[in-house]
């Protein structure tokens, strides 16, 4: 009886409760990989810093010809290409500064290209062409555009009072103005660099170094690599093209004429 009255308790006893679930897997926010500043592209090449970390630019150790010159070809970039209506004051100015400056102008000319022949020979006017082209397209680097036309619009007012005799002195005073724009970028350039570098390094290995879109951020479990999509029905097929048009002669190509050469 004593047996049968322990197997009846042990029977009624409350039995125990299931183990608790797995707690769910740890999720991290993965940060959208960082994108170039200012539109740029994610393959450029920034100028290096010398020893004492002056950037070696087209505008890096001129002479006071080459400083009155490169000033000159950033107002030209600033008149063709800074088109917003406040930036009108640029284009009036600049024709103010080449009349009032004309003969100055022309005498710097011809002293770069002195400069060029001594340095290379009977050869130099392709290193000069070739550095003027540089000159140009440097100043009209797209990702600067806009802080170089507010800067721009600001020397062009300060050029209007300028005497030929005091154009080399403003061009000294100015050029490193403009050139500070891009330096500015080239530093958040190179900024971009080092946070890319680290975004790869952190999360590239697993969720692949793939640029996300700005502002979106990528919650991911720590143990599930890879999104799980629900599943969609497929689109319904496009509809059949239409018949391809008759063919018509081909118009004979437009003529542009010839590329003006921008030394002027």
């Amino acid at each position: 009886m004593a047996v049968t009255g322990s197997i009846v308790l042990a029977a009624c006893a409350p039995k125990a409760p299931p183990p608790p679930p797995p707690p769910p897997p740890k999720v991290i926010a993965i940060p959208p990989r960082p994108l170039p500043p200012m539109g740029a592209s994610n393959a450029m090449t920034v100028p290096a810093r010398d020893f004492s970390g002056v950037r070696q630019t087209v505008n890096y150790r001129l002479t006071p010809a080459q400083t009155t010159w490169n000033l000159r070809s950033a107002f030209n970039v600033a008149a063709l290409n800074c088109l917003d209506p406040k930036y009108g004051p640029i284009v009036i100015a600049y024709r103010t500064y080449l009349k009032n400056n004309a003969k100055k102008l022309t005498a710097t000319t011809k002293l770069i290209d002195k400069e060029f022949r001594e340095k290379y020979g009977a050869t130099y006017r392709g290193a000069q062409d070739a550095y003027m082209t540089q000159v140009y397209n440097y100043f009209a680097l797209p990702p600067t555009l806009r802080n170089f036309c507010d800067a721009s619009l600001v020397m062009s007012q300060e050029s209007i009072p300028v005497v030929p005799g005091e154009l080399d002195a403003f061009s000294a005073r100015w050029l490193p103005q403009l050139e500070s724009v891009y330096d500015q970028f080239f530093m958040s350039y190179d900024a971009y660099r080092i946070a890319v570098t680290q975004w790869d390094a952190q999360y590239g290995a697993v969720y692949g170094a793939q640029p996300q879109a700005a502002g979106a951020t990528l919650s991911l479990p720590l143990s599930q690599p890879t999104l799980n999509l629900p599943a969609t029905t497929p689109p319904a097929p496009p509809p059949a093209p239409a018949p391809a048009p008759a063919a018509t002669a081909t118009p004979a190509p437009m003529s542009y004429g010839p590329v003006t050469n921008r030394r002027r």
